[in-house]
This record gives C-alpha cells, sequence and structure tokens, in this order.
C-alpha cells in the first residue's frame, strides 16, 4: 500500500534519520517528495510511504512518538477545463513531466500520478486555470 504524508519535525528532532529507520525498522519505502530540513529549525518533509498496511500504521505511530507531526498529505493539482487555453507554459516548468502537450492535438494532459504537487505550474498559468485543491 501507498500512502502520501506530511511530516513536521520539532527542532530537536531533525537529526533522527527517518527514512533509515523506516527502511530498517519497519520495512517501509519513503520517496522523498519534498523536504526543507536545516539545523535548528522546524522542518517539514513529504514522504510518500510504500509497504505493508500495519507497518504504514506503526511507523507513523513512532514518528509521533518521536513528536514528529505525522498528517495525511491531501493537496492535489487540479486545472479547470474550461479556463485553460492550453499553452503549455505549466509543461516548461513541471520538474516531474506530469504536466504535457500532446504533439498532435495540442491538448495539456496531466499524470496525477506523477504530481508532486510542487505548485510551480499554479504561478506559471497565465489564466488561473490551476489550483491547489486541499
Amino acid at each position: 500500500m501507498k500512502k502520501r504524508i506530511n511530516l513536521t519535525f520539532p527542532k530537536r528532532a531533525i537529526s533522527i534519520p527517518i527514512t533509515y529507520r523506516l527502511a530498517k525498522d519497519f520495512n517501509i519505502a519513503a520517496n522523498i517528495i519534498r523536504a526543507q530540513v536545516a539545523p535548528n529549525k522546524v522542518g517539514k518533509m513529504v514522504l510518500e510511504l510504500s509497504g505493508d498496511i500495519d507497518q504504514l500504521e506503526e511507523a507513523m505511530e513512532w514518528m509521533r512518538s518521536q513528536d514528529i507531526e505525522v498528517s495525511q498529505h491531501g493537496r492535489e493539482i487540479v486545472i479547470d477545463d474550461m479556463v485553460c487555453v492550453d499553452c503549455g507554459l505549466c509543461t516548461g516548468v513541471c520538474p516531474t513531466e506530469s504536466l504535457t502537450l500532446d504533439p498532435k492535438t495540442f491538448q495539456l494532459n496531466f499524470l496525477r500520478s506523477r504530481c508532486v504537487v510542487c505548485e510551480q505550474c499554479v504561478t506559471a498559468c497565465p489564466v488561473n486555470a490551476i489550483a491547489v485543491n486541499l
């Protein structure tokens, strides 16, 4: 099973090797989607976890026991097809190539499974057809 979560680390928990512990202690693969972690600062990370459902729950409980705030990642990019003009400006800023233009029809294609919700496309869209759904 896969689960995308948000982590918020207190300053004292920054040095905990989270992804290592998830793999070693809980047999969970952790894909880091986004991270802002620096010494003596509150850290934030978005992880996609893959593993057995029971082990995922155990791992999230362990992180909470380390005073790491764990929440479900519910944000996603939404595109209003009625507003989108298929200009392709968003495709140039998309780091995962989840936004592409069809070479034959020149219509925008969105592969939600590749999207990491970096939000770069939101600011790039000149007609405000792209937004983040919370």
